[in-house]
């Protein structure tokens, strides 16, 4: 066995070239980390209509690849290759048409692909006949949430002695444990490994294929982005039905905090910003404040607290408890940014907002890369109020930027943010605990009352921010020593 591992990473999302979440982020990142490390890395993406062949110089490879659909028999696909930025990392992207030439990922105007169960059947297996096809054998697949989650069941039965992928260990990340990958159970007849398989500890649920149930049970390891979210998986509340099969699951299960790409989110260097600023010289977060104020048209006051979210606005990051206290919030003497988008209401309900209260709220209603860095910086809270948050970014981000985060005691919010104590002047944040629009309004309220009445307390909170590093150093390390275990567990 190698000493470092060799590495396939299958994935529905890989930043630069597609993202909608935190997936995406974390696929982008982690191989860099990896491969600096020492393990080999391959990467392999479905070849949507939005990646640019041409623009990215992607490759195509000789012949076509064989892709097994069951009881619909063989599907062909070409093969892309590219490397990831600043790599030399191989990036193969499956390119099928029927299946991925769309104007969406997941789905069109706010409604899921009805045959999303056979799309990302076809990029799973697909994903596996690529190491015979670049003579690739790898020593684990790591494979996302329920788009790829089929993959160590595949590995476990039709590809268990396939001289290529037999030998391999599968880890499955779970970052969203929302989104299971639920299908008609004739999805049986094409996935090819058999009736037996159908049943209430594999791939059954509700005489339905839950794909994701099925990862849990055949990975040889599985992981969560951040150890609170591996516990509250296996709660009603967080588990969406699953908490029980993850419960049992529970001896191979891994919780990893993502890292920050340190080398984008550093406002020292960071080209978004209208002025440099580091912890031993702030001047310049004053100036991106002001900067802020001008983008979004507020009055350009340097004596009220500003609020930043940047989020998606959906009922998972808490957008309808925000809305549900706002009014209250803006009685408060402060202003707030928003940018985001997501369900239709939140677009109409919060630019009524910002028309009703033009001095003190702003939206912008989209994602824009620039305006998130200038809300990171010019901020002086950053608010994210989520009912779940398997790892979040942006609390990270907001450490590091000076800004202190105000967030929901969840997940790897509440791993990374440390309540402030105002009279040790410990931590790095400010929770509440209970998603109401009561708790959010005192939680916001404490920090506005920390702004103005307790400036050497907020100076030791920035800095205590400022301080923390989640290096993807770091968490690249404890991946490698899951997928060693993953080796000696499938070798057993």
């Amino acid at each position: 066995m190698a000493e470092q591992p060799k590495i396939l990473i299958a994935a529905s999302e890989a930043a630069p070239f597609v993202k909608t979440g935190g997936l995406g982020d974390v696929v982008g990142a982690l191989p860099r980390y990896l491969e600096r490390a020492g393990a080999e890395v391959r990467v392999v993406l479905p070849r949507y209509a939005s990646i640019d062949r041409e623009a990215l110089g992607l490759r195509r490879l000789p012949g076509e690849l064989t892709v097994p659909m069951g009881i619909m028999g063989e599907q062909r696909a070409i093969v892309y290759e590219g490397t990831m930025p600043e790599t030399q990392i191989p990036i193969y992207f499956i390119d099928h048409a029927p299946y991925f030439g769309r104007t969406g990922i997941y789905e069109e105007d706010g409604e899921g692909y009805p045959d999303n169960d056979l799309r990302f059947t076809f990029f799973s297996r697909g994903a596996l006949e690529l190491c015979r096809m670049i003579e690739f054998r790898p020593d684990v697949v790591h494979v996302h949430d329920w788009q790829t989650a089929v993959i160590p069941v595949l590995l476990n039965t039709v590809c268990r002695h396939d001289p290529w992928v037999g030998q391999a260990a599968s880890v499955l990340t779970l970052h969203n444990m929302q989104h299971q990958g639920w299908a008609f159970k004739g999805l049986m007849d094409v996935l090819g490994i058999g009736w037996g398989h159908f049943n209430p500890l594999e791939l059954e649920m509700h005489d339905q294929v839950n794909l994701l149930k099925g990862g849990l049970y055949h990975a040889t390891q599985l992981n969560t982005v951040s150890e609170g979210y591996a516990r509250e998986i296996q709660t009603p509340a967080y588990g969406f039905g699953l908490e029980g099969v993850v419960h049992d699951c529970a001896w191979k299960l891994r919780g990893i905090l993502n890292g920050v790409d340190y080398e984008e989110w550093n406002p020292e260097i960071d080209p978004h910003l209208a002025a440099n600023y580091s912890a031993d010289d702030l001047s310049g977060k004053a100036l991106c404040k002001s900067d802020l104020q001008r983008t979004f048209r507020l009055p350009e006051r340097d004596d009220v607290p500003l609020i930043g979210l940047v989020s998606r606005l959906v009922k998972q990051k808490g957008v309808d408890v925000l809305a549900e206290a706002i009014h209250r919030i803006l009685t408060l003497d402060l202003q707030f940014v928003l940018v985001g988008n997501g369900e239709p209401w939140s677009h109409f309900y919060f630019g009524d907002i910002a028309a009703a209260y033009p001095e003190k709220f702003a939206a912008f209603i989209g994602y824009d890369n620039t305006r998130a860095h200038q809300v990171e910086a010019g901020a002086d809270f950053f608010l994210m109020p989520s009912r779940f948050e398997p790892c979040g970014l942006n609390q990270m981000y907001s450490l590091r930027y000076g800004t202190p985060p105000i967030v929901r005691a969840t997940g790897g919010l509440d791993d990374s943010v440390v309540n402030f104590a105002p009279r040790s002047r410990t931590g790095t944040g400010f929770k509440l605990t209970d998603l109401s629009a009561d708790a959010l309004f005192d939680t916001i309220g404490w920090a506005t009352h920390t702004w103005y009445n307790d400036k050497e307390g907020l100076a030791a909170l920035i800095q205590n921010g400022m301080a923390q590093r989640f290096t993807w150093e770091r968490s690249a390390q404890r991946y490698l020593n899951l997928f060693r275990e993953a080796m000696r567990l499938r070798s057993i």
